[in-house]
């Protein structure tokens, strides 16, 4: 699975301080979310607005003196997996478009799902495109509706009750900086403050790397702006009209553990998952292992519980992209081998409780259990640390079709068969809630429950929704 994507805006009130720098280190810090393109602008009291963008790692994009030519007081940054739209430059973001005698540059962390409606309407009133992202699409769509009222604040209250999906988004207007929580919080982002700067991120990570002080997380379809040096605070008028819908995959596999989201320990909480799985699965073992790096916590917290001795018996290779990328079957499978390699000398004759973070297609879950084995491991008990993944998402994660998701087409006793592990067994949703410590109205989980946040069509899959979508709002204006 992949999460689009993750995004920084800082602004300084000193005039003559460069901020390129600050945003370069803190979307290093966001790498994870994000790692086929990466982008700054930013605003320059003598320049106005520069903006460079790239395909690549951040350290890739900003190798050369690309950093030098975007001196400047205030700025955003974002780096991408592609969600809608596919992976290329034009695609990239920030998206910068001219806006009303000077500028404006865009950041998106999300998915509209009425972006196809939306386009539509905005090429009938002339816009063209240079991508096939959803994010343009908001970025022309902001630049419409401020036409009519010249008002920004106004212009964000109406598109948020335009579109449907999730957002958080960093806009550079030029000297003014704005960010916005959609109304039911479904992406993080929060706020920190260093001397005369302040920094918006998609995590707290991004503040720690350039010692930030945290200020605190965004209110769901809170709008923040910061114009002349002034914050100031505005809640969405449809906020109040939405339940919160955070996705609980932020908590299980996205963000860092190292992150603090929505008042919650990103470590902690995996950690707690990982004592909720011994409670419903006490297996006896000789060893508890992760699948490096995201299940590691789980893994503590499963051996800190049962009293068995946590162990690294695979080794990761980071030079490795994420698996869900690779195109084919075969080249999937073979990516698993590429990326872990098993210790076999720790696992040879050894009874092992493997903890992964989820199961998506099921392919790295066998190839890995096959490596173990091969190695000499003896039995090997797979615990995820996720609820069955049964249906796809709407809202800005990229996983696979419905008809791909293991879990929506097998039995939990027929899938460890088709993985060959001794035992199988995944967390409840009412654990996994309990380990997040929020309410469940306050969670996101259509993928595992089929309860969205927005109304779906039965057995939809989420290629087809926006058709759904063109059919049946192509009369909202």
């Amino acid at each position: 699975m992949k999460d689009k994507c993750g995004i920084v805006g800082i602004y300084s009130k000193n005039h003559d301080k460069d901020i390129s720098a600050s945003i370069y280190y803190a979307l290093y810090a966001l790498q994870h979310r994000g790692q086929e393109s990466a982008g700054i602008a930013t605003h320059n009291i003598n320049k106005g607005i520069n903006y460079y963008c790239g395909m690549g790692l951040v350290a890739d994009v900003f190798k050369n003196n690309e950093l030098k030519e975007l001196s400047g007081d205030i700025g955003i940054g974002h780096v991408r997996y592609s969600t809608t739209g596919q992976s290329r430059i034009e695609n990239s973001q920030p998206f910068v478009t001219e806006f009303e005698g000077g500028y404006m540059a865009m950041a998106h962390n999300g998915d509209i799902v009425n972006s196809k409606h939306l386009r539509k309407h905005l090429e009938e009133k002339g816009y063209e495109f240079d991508s096939d992202t959803d994010s343009e699409v908001l970025c022309y769509l902001i630049k419409e509706e401020y036409r009519k009222n010249e008002d920004i604040i106004k212009t964000l209250e109406k598109i948020s009750k335009m579109i449907i999906g999730s957002y958080s988004i960093v806009i550079l207007i030029n000297d003014e900086l704005y960010a916005i929580r959609d109304p039911k919080a479904m992406k993080p982002l929060a706020i920190a403050k260093k001397d005369d700067m302040y920094i918006i991120a998609s995590e707290s990570v991004a503040f720690d790397v350039i010692t930030a002080d945290f200020i605190r997380d965004f209110k769901p379809g809170e709008i923040i702006s910061i114009v002349d040096g002034e914050l100031t605070s505005h809640l969405l008028e449809i906020t109040c009209k939405c339940k919160n819908a955070r996705c609980m995959f932020e908590y299980v596999y996205f963000a860092r553990p190292d992150s603090i989201i929505d008042e919650k320990s990103v470590f902690d909480v995996r950690l707690q998952m990982g004592k909720k799985l011994y409670e419903e699965f006490p297996f006896e073992a000789d060893l508890i292992v992760p699948v490096p790096d995201s299940s590691i916590p789980c893994a503590l917290g499963y051996s800190r519980a049962s009293g068995i001795p946590y162990g690294e018996a695979l080794i990761k290779n980071r030079y490795v992209g994420r698996t869900f990328i690779m195109p084919s079957q075969e080249e999937r499978e073979l990516a698993v081998k590429l990326k872990l390699n098993p210790l076999k000398e720790g696992i040879k004759g050894k009874d092992i409780v493997l903890i992964d973070d989820s199961i998506v297609r099921g392919t790295t879950s066998a190839e890995l259990i096959n490596i173990l084995k091969d190695a000499g491991a003896c039995k090997i008990y797979l615990l995820i640390g996720c609820p069955p993944v049964i249906a796809p998402c709407f809202y800005g994660v990229a996983m696979a079709s419905k008809k791909e998701l293991i879990a929506a087409n097998y039995t939990v006793e027929e899938i460890r068969e088709k993985l060959s592990a001794d035992a199988l067994g995944y967390i409840s949703i009412n654990s996994l809630i309990e380990s997040i410590g929020m309410d469940e109205d306050e969670l996101c989980l259509g993928c595992v429950n089929e309860n969205y946040p927005t109304e779906i069509p039965d057995d939809l899959e989420a290629e087809s929704y926006y058709d759904f979508l063109i059919q049946n709002l192509s009369k909202d204006d």
